[in-house]
């Protein structure tokens, strides 16, 4: 960050001896170093410009250049000082593992390829370091570090891992169930409608990334629902001897508005995520967008080149014996009956079995299925592990930064961060340590930061957690005298800073400080937290020098003049700029005192000349040490002071938030200071209003939906239903696994869970609808609605189980290096939104084959019940007609 710099040192004794002043110097400087355009002329023989040229070319230019005269004697810059090229006073200092170093650091524009741009960067640094000299080569060593492209190329590749796991794991339940044949169609939904969304992402101008790859991931279990309904439906019709150009022509008109449907439900549970705001929204956009392309090809895939290509190379699979087909042929009759239902074994014969004693006792199912709600949720809320913003993801990178109090110099920082450095350069953990002296400009650090250590671990398969590295770290910096060492991992996701972010306001300043004392007393208290700071202001002290203006007149001087002459023994007067032949840029000009006059007590002795020659400024100026002012903040016109902190290793901040919260209330602190949290619980707040919106929006798209697909509103009732049922099966996975409910991640897992629950009740009830026709047994009906649906409804479950399985489990199969590795960073991004789903779907595929039939049943019955009453109304009403007649 270090500016290079012209610096002419003035030697106040020689200029004294000389009767000089820095005044004079400054002045002649500046009226030396100019190009004056002193017009033009015209001599009848032409035009011609006039230029007096004074413009410094070379330091020997301002080093010959004369100040004053005596007779024939001149003196010169050369004889009162002296001039030397170099660099403005440092601020800061860089070191990479305790060594003297030079950074750059590259920040990519936003929208370019990031591993393209290290790339470019690693090239042009190869090129120029071939041209340095050879002894410059042998002595300078030139490090990469914190380097983003190794890390985004090791988490996409976790997640190719993870999409072709769950591909293989997906098609071999497909085979395994329909047949190599037809699971080979079935297969062909999955690339063609990958290679639709990446190109559609493409067309828009986005790239694919690590949300896109995890949603293909999402996406390989759902997109093949439809392919395998449809081909499930004419594996069927061909076991009953239907050739396959008729059965996929059946199958695709048969099952074209269900999963037209269903599709436009799931759709419409991921649309509102389109209009999320703000920066979380921005990070999860392409969730949304490549599910929303991804399964709108598998439509297309499924109903029109599925049944394409089945009507060519389709032939009833492995289901083609003689029982086989005498099995399907009794679950297959349309009459709606039950009669052939007590032939068919196995699975199916088992479920039947098991659905039958629901719809004996449909109501008791129902009841069950509330209580069990309520159970869930009632427990979670009180051996759940809490609420989360955001997953906590093993992190690349850690900060420690390091906080002093006190006017310190740039040295006497850079001293402290030594020795923090020295205590923590033997571990072996760190892939490198950067340590940095000073404030980075551009980030809002807090004011007593006086540097950072920036420590990039080393992979995680080698080494400790980070959280248990950061406390060896924090056992070894502890007991530092007059530091504190705040150490803060890499945030993932969106940034907000510290989780617990407090801001008190008043019109009033005087109250603020106050009520920040009672602030970190409430946090104390509260404990859990960590790298406690707030924003109040520091000790410290700035030198104000007052000048008595009156008596300064008096000796010829003034506060411009006063202040230029403070200069020399600080920063130095600017008095130009210079040009060298080396270098694009022009350097600053600065004058000013060599640094052993450039104390406190030179101020005193600084002398203006005057019409009675030079006198001391201590005449008239009067130095006073002031308390120092830092950065005041102000929000709606009051002053604001924030106080933040983190919290400790497995401690949800959500609920330190909510104990705080509860601590401010009981407190009685001034009612002139507002209170307000930022920070993370703002941005959870505001995730959390727009999910549950978005939410209720799916729920109301779905209903619209529902309703002209089937025509009743209790059809659509009945679908809906499962979808907050199905929270029981998440509520269950979090308990099972240990996790906090995210409300990002598993918020939006349920979003996502409300429109794959729907597809498969959707297919389920218009298969009874379709029954319920013909049907003069309505239990008959339903549990033939049950025995045709079994089989597709758990695959499609399966399958979207299967896909996600390896992010519940954090399992990464490297199919490259054959190796398999558990708890990658990468798959802790996603396990909490996969989790949720594959519990769900878990729960709500009993649901479907269980609760939803139940809830048919109940349906029916009450139907029987009121035409039962209605009937007996009109046998009684002939009979009381009768007396009547006889009394006439």
């Amino acid at each position: 960050d270090r500016e290079e710099l012209l610096e002419i040192l003035i030697d106040p004794v020689k200029l004294e001896s000389y009767n000089l002043s820095p005044v004079d110097t400054v002045q002649l400087v500046e009226a030396s170093n100019k190009l004056v355009a002193a017009g033009a002329q015209d001599t009848g023989k032409g035009r011609f410009s006039l230029k007096v040229p004074g413009l410094f070319e070379t330091l020997s230019d301002i080093v010959t250049m004369p100040v004053a005269s005596n007779g024939d004697a001149v003196v010169t810059f050369g004889d009162v000082g002296e001039v030397r090229r170099g660099f403005k006073d440092p601020e800061g200092f860089a070191r990479i593992h305790g060594e003297k170093a030079i950074v750059l650091e590259v920040v990519k524009r936003t929208g370019e390829n990031i591993i393209d741009t290290i790339e470019n960067v690693r090239k042009v640094v190869a090129h120029e370091q071939a041209a340095w000299p050879e002894q410059v080569q042998r002595s300078v060593s030139v490090d990469f570090i914190q380097d983003k492209s190794t890390q985004i190329r090791t988490m996409l590749l976790d997640l190719q891992n993870n999409v072709t796991s769950a591909i293989l794991l997906v098609m071999v339940v497909i085979v395994a169930a329909l047949g190599l044949r037809s699971a080979g169609l079935v297969g062909l939904a999955i690339p063609g409608s990958f290679l639709a969304a990446i190109l559609c992402l493409s067309a828009m101008g986005l790239t694919v990334n690590i949300v896109v790859l995890f949603s293909l991931i999402l996406a390989v279990g759902m997109l093949v629902d439809g392919a395998i309904v449809v081909t499930e439906y004419a594996d069927r019709k061909m076991t009953e001897g239907a050739p396959p150009r008729l059965a996929y022509s059946l199958a695709a008109k048969r099952m074209a508005w269900p999963i037209t449907a269903s599709t436009a439900t799931t759709l419409a549970a991921f649309l509102p995520l389109l209009f999320w705001p703000g920066m979380v929204g921005e990070f999860m956009k392409f969730l949304p967008l490549t599910l929303l392309m991804t399964l709108a090809a598998s439509l297309v895939m499924a109903l029109i080149f599925v049944p394409t290509l089945g009507a060519t190379f389709g032939r009833a699979g492995g289901a083609g014996d003689a029982e086989t087909a005498k099995r399907l042929a009794a679950v297959e009759d349309d009459d709606g009956g039950s009669s052939d239902l007590g032939e068919v074994r196995g699975l199916t014969g088992g479920y039947l079995k098991v659905l039958g004693g629901a719809l004996n006792h449909p109501g008791k199912v129902l009841l069950g299925s509330v209580l069990l709600l309520i159970g869930v949720q009632v427990t979670y809320a009180h051996f759940g592990k809490g609420v989360e913003f955001f997953p906590d993801v093993e992190p690349e990178l850690a900060q420690l930064q390091v906080r002093a109090r006190g006017n310190l110099s740039a040295w006497e920082k850079d001293g402290l961060m030594r020795e923090v450095e020295a205590r923590i350069l033997d571990m072996h953990e760190f892939k490198s340590i950067y340590t940095r002296t000073g404030q980075n400009r551009e980030s809002k650090e807090a004011e007593d930061i006086i540097g950072t250590i920036t420590l990039e671990f080393a992979d995680w398969t080698t080494r400790r957690t980070a959280d248990e590295i950061l406390t060896d770290v924090e056992k070894r910096t502890h007991d530092l005298a007059g530091i504190h060492v705040d150490r803060r991992k890499q945030e993932k996701g969106p940034p907000v800073g510290k989780p617990v972010n407090v801001e008190l306001t008043a019109r009033d300043p005087s109250l603020l400080p106050g009520a920040v004392a009672r602030m970190l007393e409430g946090i104390d208290a509260v404990g859990g937290m960590i790298n406690v700071e707030d924003g109040r202001q520091l000790p410290g002290i700035d030198w104000e020098i007052q000048v008595d203006r009156a008596q300064a007149l008096k000796f010829g001087a003034n506060v411009q003049l006063i202040g230029r002459m403070v200069q020399t023994v600080s920063t130095g007067i600017k008095v130009g700029e210079y040009r060298p032949d080396d270098s694009d840029d022009e350097i600053d000009i600065r004058v000013r005192y060599p640094a052993e006059y450039r104390t406190l007590e030179q101020l005193y002795s600084i002398k203006v000349n005057t019409a009675n020659g030079p006198v001391p400024i201590r005449n008239f100026v009067t130095i006073t040490p002031k308390p120092k002012i830092g950065t005041l903040s102000r929000s709606d016109a009051k002053r604001v002071i924030a106080v933040k902190a983190d919290v400790a290793p497995g401690v949800q901040a959500s609920e330190k938030i909510e104990a705080l919260k509860t601590w401010i209330a009981q407190a009685g602190l001034d009612p002139h200071v507002g209170i307000e949290f930022k920070g993370e619980d703002e941005e959870q707040a505001k995730a959390e209003a727009f999910l549950s919106k978005a939410f209720s929006a799916a729920l109301f798209i779905m209903a619209i939906i529902l309703v002209t697909q089937f025509n009743s509103f209790y059809s659509a009732f009945l679908i809906l239903s499962a979808v907050i049922m199905s929270t029981i099966g998440v509520f269950i996975g979090l308990l099972v696994t240990g996790q906090p409910f995210g409300i990002v991640m598993t918020g939006i897992g349920v979003i996502a869970l409300a429109g794959i629950v729907v597809n498969n009740n959707i297919v389920l009830i218009d298969t009874f609808d379709r029954l319920a026709k013909n049907a003069k047994d309505m239990r008959g009906a339903i549990l033939r609605t049950g025995a045709q649906r079994l089989r597709p409804v758990l695959l499609t479950s399966v399958t979207t189980v299967l896909g996600l399985m390896p992010m519940v489990l954090g399992m990464n199969i490297d199919f490259v290096n054959h190796a398999v590795t558990v708890g990658a960073p990468s798959t802790q991004w996603w396990r909490s939104l996969a989790t949720a789903i594959v519990f769900g779907l878990a729960f709500a595929t009993v649901l479907t084959l269980i609760v939803t039939p139940a809830a048919l049943m109940v349906r029916a019955n009450f139907q029987a019940w009121r035409a039962k009453r209605r009937q007996r109304g009109v046998e009684e009403e002939p009979e009381r007609e009768e007396p009547a007649r006889a009394a006439e």
